[in-house]
């Protein structure tokens, strides 16, 4: 599958403002390795710029931790060290220096950290990618996906699907295409239901069924990487759809090659930002798939 154009980089007079700046929103205590993951393979998929926003009692840490290659953004935090909702002035001040938000890796289920995500997912101007801790705050709260117009991207397991949905995880598998379809339409928004053969589906009613990927794939981390390389798409110029789209097979690529390489048993999430160059260099385009 050839990349769009917009990512070849054929063009010569550009800068690293050019291919776009990628604000995370991820990370606590016990789960700094979310916001790296997601981070670091924003990175390696395009983005110029990568910033992760950070409670700032754990920004040296997190700096000790990610790429020299990443920048950081200390905020507010709680007293259990997660974002605290009063770093929402914070995000607000720099909001227009990004061009694409991923948040919800690793932040916990702190009721101010909650509060945060949805006050930003209510009012940010800038596209969105929704995931984990992120998709918990909106368990209770899917109106908020309907406050703005802004592109808005969720990429839910099916026990996530669940949660969002209230259909049982069986009813889920086993109308995958349909799922995906009603909940992007309804809620404005694209949806990637992950799992065997991902459903990415648009609020206009296009789906798109991916068919790279394997069952070596299913740990930890796995789905950070598919957050960071969405929102570098997302900031590089793809509408939703595409940015979803197009991040799917080639995560699910990369994860085909670190298989070949490591084997499915041994296989962990960096290997699969470690091949993302592989997947999408022009030596390794397949016919393109029916449905893309």
């Amino acid at each position: 599958m050839r990349l769009r154009a917009l990512l070849l980089r054929l063009k010569r007079k550009v800068h690293k403002k050019t291919f776009g700046h990628v604000l995370v929103l991820a990370g606590s205590p016990n789960m700094l390795g979310a916001a790296c993951l997601t981070g670091l393979a924003a990175m390696r998929s395009g983005a110029g710029l990568v910033t992760i926003g950070i409670p700032k009692s754990l920004n040296i840490t997190l700096q000790k931790k990610i790429s020299n290659v990443i920048m950081t953004l200390p905020l507010a935090e709680t007293a259990l060290q997660t974002l605290s909702v009063s770093a929402f002035a914070q995000i607000q001040k720099k909001i227009n220096t990004f061009d694409a938000i991923a948040i919800g890796p690793g932040l916990s289920h702190h009721p101010s950290t909650q509060k945060l995500i949805l006050k930003i997912i209510e009012a940010s101007p800038k596209p969105l990618v929704i995931d984990a801790d992120a998709l918990s705050a909106l368990g209770t709260s899917l109106r908020s996906l309907l406050k703005t117009k802004t592109t808005k991207i969720l990429t839910p397991h099916p026990g996530e699907m669940s949660r969002l949905t209230g259909l049982a995880k069986n009813v889920i598998e086993k109308n995958r295409n349909k799922t995906a379809r009603d909940f992007a339409r309804t809620f404005h928004c694209v949806l990637v239901l992950k799992g065997h053969r991902t459903v990415v589906a648009s609020e206009t009613g296009q789906i798109y069924i991916n068919k790279t990927g394997n069952p070596g794939m299913a740990t930890a981390g796995s789905g950070d990487v598919l957050t960071g390389m969405i929102a570098a798409f997302l900031g590089q110029g793809l509408s939703g759809f595409e940015a979803a789209k197009y991040a799917t097979y080639f995560h699910g690529k990369a994860g085909d090659l670190a298989a070949e390489e490591k084997t499915r048993l041994s296989m962990i999430a960096t290997d699969i930002i470690d091949h993302i160059p592989m997947a999408v260099t022009l030596r390794s385009i397949e016919e393109k798939p029916k449905n893309f």
